[in-house]
């Protein structure tokens, strides 16, 4: 009798073993290592079930590979004086990947390379490949980040095409022929307010107090969509890359320098084309006029966070004639910032008061230290006024009834709410409402409420698992987190395309030119800028979260044999999660507890000693030392301190 067969998708665990996700919602397939057949993570194949295997403990063969997915590989070089071969990168691959002497291409030991597979593993033989591409020499900075990059298929640089186009648009500048149909504000006062290290400037502010005590509030926006035009060879390159992606010290941008750091950054001193929204504000925060247009503008200052608040929380004297020209706008927008935070916090609008990590690296890309990443007035300041000019241009654009894209975030699922609500009553707490309809401000309570508690950290971040995740679409489903029915993205088009691709609408409706047929046009191209948006943006959080989880390791690695305060962010039956105070997280293992044999109790969020009945509690202070890491894997391990 023939066993019954399957296709699914192979994920392979480092140690060998792997499951097969299969299409019809049953159990995943355990699969062994010897039952591997030569397959790789990725990769679609048939398994022949066992038919012992029942139920959630579902067993199998992979008996044919029907769709190979790697086709080349980051990794690690080896060599002897006949070969080499490629350690890979990714743990879950497993198989290094031999390579022949005459396919080296000048590849030395320890480089991180690409490597191009030939040959494919079978049940006899390991994989082949030949080296495609030298990413970086051993011991260069920066080279794991690099390598990381490279695995997920990015480059920092530009094909020369993309380049070429770049240059020529950006040579001639400013040029009065530019200027038909713009509002000129060259006089008003703008500024802008970002980080000390920031280089691309997108965004500038304005602020006026108007007669009767309302704020005359401006968002100037860079326009890039002049300089990029639709279908490109800068268009394409920046819808493919779908937004720019941060990595410590290194930076994967959406458009090349020339345009981001050059002629579309807001720089001071400088005429820029912008597109602009200006918001009449009422002391209440409520927005009773505005204006969308394109306009030119001349930065009056390029201002830093830490500066300007300093000057608002500490009064400091010598920032403060330092910027004696803007000091006045500077107070009137950290009134109206408050004003609009108020109101926003009223409604009900979710703010996740996460610790973040801060991480410094030295000229060798060895990180020195692990802070936490400040958040202060001025940071507030400038969300809040991006904040609403983002609600203000979709919920403008939405009742046009013309194709754009939105910045969606859902309602949370009953059943998450359900498991959110049991998860509080281990702290004390009641989550209010009914699962299917739990209001963003039932949620922010929950936040006040452990405001400043050892376990602030760990409600926030279960809470924040709870929630679906944001994507972009064309049709306008609200945003969950921030109360909101209307919320798109129209700060940040040097490094968001759906930004840009927005600002190509906006420009289009401004001018007259939104006919039948140009209709017809954005709405495939916002679906398909919505789509590519949302998938490159999911790739490139997880980029940066392994890069910053790599880092941490590395840098507590310096730090074997310390001891450190901490909260245990996380129970499981195998171990406890601690985090550090700056947001390093390890694990202990249960079997390292040789006290007692402890039993995981997944209900009440703890392990508890069989014998003493001592417990370990989420959002429990420890001490813990450091006990080992494993850099590659990005894991760390502790160990209780011993008293």
């Amino acid at each position: 009798m023939k066993r019954p067969e399957t296709i699914g998708t192979l994920s392979k665990h480092r140690k060998g073993f792997g499951f097969v996700i299969t299409e019809d919602e049953e159990p995943d397939i355990y699969i062994s290592a010897r039952s591997m057949g030569g397959a790789m993570n990725g990769d679609r194949v048939l398994v022949e079930l066992n038919p012992q295997s029942r139920g959630n403990s579902r067993e199998g063969v992979i008996v044919k590979i029907v769709e190979r997915c790697t086709k080349e590989l980051v990794g690690t070089f080896e060599k002897s004086k006949r070969f080499g071969f490629v350690v890979a990168d990714d743990p879950r691959m497993g198989e290094d990947i031999f390579v022949r002497k005459k396919d080296f291409r000048g590849a030395q030991r320890g480089d991180k390379v690409m490597v191009q597979i030939t040959r494919y593993p079978d049940k006899e033989n390991s994989a082949e490949g030949k080296i495609t591409e030298i990413i970086s020499r051993s011991g260069q900075a920066g080279g794991d980040i690099k390598a990381l990059m490279r695995g997920c298929g990015l480059r920092e640089t530009f094909p020369s095409r993309v380049n070429a186009e770049a240059k020529a648009v950006s040579k001639a500048g400013v040029e009065e022929k530019d200027l038909a149909g713009r509002r000129d504000l060259r006089e008003k006062t703008t500024l802008t307010i970002d980080g000390a290290d920031s280089k691309d400037f997108d965004d500038a502010v304005s602020i006026e107090l108007l007669p009767g005590g309302n704020f005359l509030l401006g968002v100037h926006i860079a326009d890039v969509a002049h300089y990029v035009k639709e279908g490109g060879y800068l268009d394409q390159e920046a819808l493919k890359r779908g937004n720019s992606v941060y990595l410590i010290d290194q930076v994967v941008p959406m458009l090349p320098k020339k345009l981001s750091n050059g002629i579309c950054s807001l720089n001071p001193d400088v005429d820029r084309l912008t597109l602009s929204v200006d918001m009449e504000v009422t002391p209440q925060g409520d927005v009773v006029n505005h204006d969308i247009y394109e306009s030119v503008i001349h930065s009056k200052a390029r201002m830093v966070y830490s500066e300007v608040s300093d000057m608002l929380e500490t009064n400091d004297l010598d920032l403060i004639k330092k910027h004696r020209e803007v000091y006045e706008d500077i107070l009137i927008m950290d009134k109206l910032a408050k004003i609009l935070r108020q109101k926003r916090e009223a409604r009900g609008s979710l703010d996740f008061d996460f610790d973040e990590a801060y991480i410094t690296l030295d000229e060798s890309g060895i990180p020195v230290s692990v802070d936490i990443a400040e958040r202060r007035t001025a940071n507030k300041l400038i969300e809040e006024f991006m904040l609403l000019a983002n609600q203000t241009v979709a919920e403008h654009f939405y009742w046009m009834e013309i194709p754009f894209v939105y910045r969606i975030h859902e309602s949370p699922s009953p059943e998450k709410m359900e498991e959110f609500r049991t998860f509080l009553r281990g702290f004390g707490l009641t989550l209010k409402g009914a699962s299917d309809s739990i209001h963003p401000k039932t949620l922010n309570d929950i936040l006040d409420k452990v405001s400043g508690k050892t376990y602030e950290n760990v409600i926030n971040t279960v809470m924040l698992r709870s929630m679906q995740k944001a994507f972009y679409g064309t049709e306008c489903g609200g945003h969950f987190g921030l109360s909101l029915k209307y919320y798109c993205h129209f700060t940040s088009p040097i490094r968001r395309y759906p930004d840009l691709i927005i600002h190509r609408i906006i420009k289009a409706c401004l001018r007259g030119k939104l006919d039948g047929k140009t209709m017809k046009h954005f709405k495939k191209k916002t679906l398909e800028a919505a789509e590519i948006s949302s998938a490159t943006e999911r790739q490139a959080i997880e980029l940066e979260r392994q890069v910053e989880k790599l880092k941490k390791a590395e840098y507590i690695s310096y730090h074997v044999g310390e001891s450190f305060d901490g909260v245990i962010s996380g129970v499981t039956s195998y171990g406890i999660y601690v985090q550090l105070a700056n947001t390093i997280e390890g694990m202990i293992r249960l079997d390292s507890l040789t006290d007692d044999y402890y039993i995981h109790e997944p209900e009440k969020y703890r392990v508890i000693g069989e014998r003493t009945h001592k417990a370990y509690m989420l959002g429990e202070r420890i001490r813990v030392t450091v006990d080992s890491v494993s850099i590659e894997n990005r894991e760390i391990n502790f160990v209780m301190e011993e008293v």
